[in-house]
């Protein structure tokens, strides 16, 4: 795998070759996708499902079928199943607000501390809203989900269990297979946030049986704006649309409305439609790499870094030291640095990597932090940046300590 479809990383910062370490925030993109924009744009843009001219078919036809693509690599029982929205934090919004309508007062939600605050805030204002309570799931010592404890916190008042499936902050993968049958077995559906999964690995949706699961486009190659809600058509078929107007009505009465079908009663106005299509060209890039072959080349990165990293005198690494456990999400902090300047220190030396809390506050007081610093790979990423991270992290202690860099 090189590089050399994403012009943006040939470039210098601060007089030094960049190295784009910020991927969980999100991705670049390749120039087939931003080539295939502009060729929409130039030649085929026009308002889905509307209009019987040709542009209208055309941009119909290539919005229908990324929905298809969405199906395929997911491995979705239908498109029926695949709902359109403008991101992770939107699809998990929209299940809270529309099958949390299930809710009722002495009801449980199950979540994770690790939880970023788009797969935390809907449920905990849903479960204020419901009178219901919510229960975290916390963490082993070597920072992964406290499985035993999850087993005794979901029971037979658990109505939604709702975890990350790869964490932003401490890159463990968690285990949402056992959880959904875990859920399942006390009648609770299994929401999953697969929004730091789905760029980096094979994902299978009727294997992990999850009831719903929600990503973010511009996360894995395509536009901003643009995410998906899988939801088992059983289920989205029972709920009631969060949002009205556009192609999601089918009749319109004076004093009374009856809804399009699945998927389009949940899309409601014009939808991203550009973003949908490059979310299809992306898949096609990401399908031409093969996603096992991604997740297989990001397990040797963390294997070449993180014992690069662990072995840099006052660093502290969060999350599990095993490579074996770890995605290429590394967060960090190196004694007596503040993250901020330590990223600062980084970016100097043409490194970019993110510090803040990754909007995961409960994690951080968890944890007994204010902020960490995060580096994150993807695959256009080698190890020759990994090494660039490393010496970038010694030399910004080197000049904290002395001055000099």
């Amino acid at each position: 795998m090189d590089n050399n479809d994403f012009p943006i990383l040939h470039q210098k910062v601060n007089d030094e070759d960049l190295v784009y370490l910020d991927n969980a925030a999100t991705t670049q993109k390749p120039k087939q996708v931003i080539e295939a924009m502009e060729k929409f744009y130039y030649n085929d843009n026009a308002n889905v499902h509307r209009g019987v001219h040709t542009l209208a078919e055309r941009s119909t036809e290539q919005f229908e079928d990324a929905r298809q693509k969405v199906q395929k690599f997911i491995n979705a029982k239908s498109t029926k199943e695949i709902i359109f929205t403008k991101g992770t934090t939107d699809s998990l919004n929209m299940v809270a607000q529309s099958f949390g309508e299930n809710i009722h007062e002495g009801d449980e939600i199950v979540i994770s501390i690790m939880e970023h605050h788009s797969n935390l805030i809907p449920w905990q204002q849903l479960a204020i809203k419901k009178h219901a309570t919510l229960k975290y799931i916390e963490l082993t010592d070597d920072g992964q989900l406290d499985m035993s404890q999850a087993k005794s916190l979901i029971n037979d008042r658990t109505k939604i269990v709702s975890v990350a499936h790869v964490s932003n902050v401490l890159g463990v993968i968690n285990p949402v297979k056992e959880l959904a049958k875990l859920a399942h077995k006390h009648g609770a559906v299994m929401v999953v946030d697969g929004a730091q999964s789905t760029p980096h690995m094979p994902i299978d949706v009727q294997d992990m049986d999850c009831d719903f699961f929600a990503f973010s486009g511009h996360k894995m190659l395509s536009e901003t704006g643009i995410g998906v809600l899988y939801g088992k058509e059983k289920l989205l078929e029972k709920m009631t649309p969060v949002e009205y107007g556009g192609e999601m009505i089918e009749f319109v009465k004076k004093f009374s409305t009856t809804f399009n079908d699945l998927p389009w009663k949940f899309e409601a106005g014009t939808p991203n439609i550009a973003g949908a299509i490059s979310l299809g060209f992306a898949i096609d890039y990401l399908n031409g790499i093969g996603m096992q072959n991604i997740f297989d080349y990001e397990q040797k990165i963390v294997s070449y870094v993180l014992p690069k990293l662990l072995a840099i005198d006052g660093i502290e690494v969060y999350g599990p030291k095993d490579p074996k456990l770890h995605t290429a999400v590394i967060s960090f902090n190196l004694l007596g640095l503040h993250p901020h300047d330590l990223a600062t220190g980084l970016d100097m030396e043409g490194v970019a990597v993110r510090a803040g809390h990754h909007c995961a506050q409960p994690l951080m007081t968890y944890l007994g932090l204010s902020a960490t610093a995060r580096a994150s790979f993807y695959f256009y990423n080698s190890l020759e940046d990994a090494d660039r991270l490393v010496g970038a992290i010694r030399a910004t202690k080197e000049f904290f300590k002395h001055g000099t860099i």
